[in-house]
């Protein structure tokens, strides 16, 4: 029988050397099927030094067409491919050979669309394993605890599921921040998740565009508020994103913030992330400060 091909979509922007390790990663995969890799750049000039033909492991070179940004880079190289499956990539992660492999089979034996894995964070001469467990991933638990475990690198979904019953990514999410949590979120409602419970990713942390961009964040989190109804439905979900929101106000300096972090307080007694909210409104620490510590850990605020 003929190994269902594999689609594997990269969205980048101006990080070559990176590019290449990833694209590496995708193409030394032991697996015996057909794994085409869409490198999809996003308001940069494409390196068509990248392509690679041949049936086994092409390489495309795509520019965004779509909305400019993460999420319609992505959207364009899911709707380039043909692949029975389509996984991601981000541009500074890595996989590991035996992923697609482990991956495919893990999907076969079980009725749900989207197959996860676990990753190995790296940071700063630091390394961390992150499984994710499998009872972590329904649509409660990751509105509630946002699990970091199901990293979009490590994503696998069958192409008709993705189209027809999950979605596209949203390409209205401001910035695309976060855009990949409201995709987990959409899966997690249409099948739930195969896991595999092994490190198959290397994953760089503290390196997103999105670590620093404050307003955008704030921006994105209102735009999940208004459309999830899950995190409405859980005060430790709601003060979550309360938290996160009153954290990045504290990062801007906003005069905002320590009311932003009462709302998350009465909502969520022992939300963490707004006594951190809380330190940075008072100048007590610094934002980076808090970043660089969580991103020591394997963690964000």
């Amino acid at each position: 029988m003929i190994p269902p091909s594999i689609d594997v979509v990269i969205a980048t922007h101006q990080r070559p050397d990176l590019l290449r390790r990833a694209i590496e990663g995708v193409t030394s995969q032991t697996y015996p099927g057909v794994i085409r890799c869409l490198v999809v750049f996003d308001r940069s000039s494409p390196d068509l030094s990248l392509v690679r033909t041949g049936p086994h492991r092409p390489v495309d070179v795509l520019t965004n067409t779509r909305t400019p940004g993460l999420a319609g880079a992505r959207n364009c190289g899911i709707l380039a491919g043909e692949g029975d499956l389509v996984a991601f990539c981000d541009d500074d992660d890595a996989w590991l050979p035996e992923k697609a492999s482990l991956q495919v089979r893990k999907l076969a034996e079980h009725a749900g669309p989207t197959s996860v894995t676990g990753i190995i964070i790296e940071y700063d001469g630091h390394s961390i394993v992150r499984i994710p467990d499998p009872e972590d991933l329904t649509l409660a638990t990751l509105a509630r605890n946002r699990v970091m475990a199901a990293h979009p690198s490590s994503v696998m979904v069958r192409r008709d599921a993705l189209v027809n019953d999950i979605g596209l990514v949203d390409e209205e999410i401001p910035g695309s921040y976060g855009e990949d949590f409201d995709w987990i979120l959409r899966a997690a409602e249409v099948g739930g998740f195969a896991v595999v419970t092994q490190p198959l990713v290397r994953v760089k942390w503290g390196g997103s565009q999105f670590s620093r961009q404050w307003q955008t964040i704030i921006d994105a989190i209102d735009y999940g508020l208004a459309k999830h109804p899950v995190f409405h439905e859980d005060p430790r979900a709601l003060g979550r994103l309360y938290g996160r929101r009153a954290f990045a106000l504290a990062a801007l300096g906003n005069r905002e913030a320590l009311p932003a972090v009462a709302r998350t307080l009465r909502v969520a007694p022992t939300e963490r992330r707004a006594w951190l909210a809380a330190a940075v409104a008072l100048h007590l620490v610094s934002a980076e400060r808090l970043m660089d510590l969580a991103h020591r850990r394997g963690h964000g605020i």
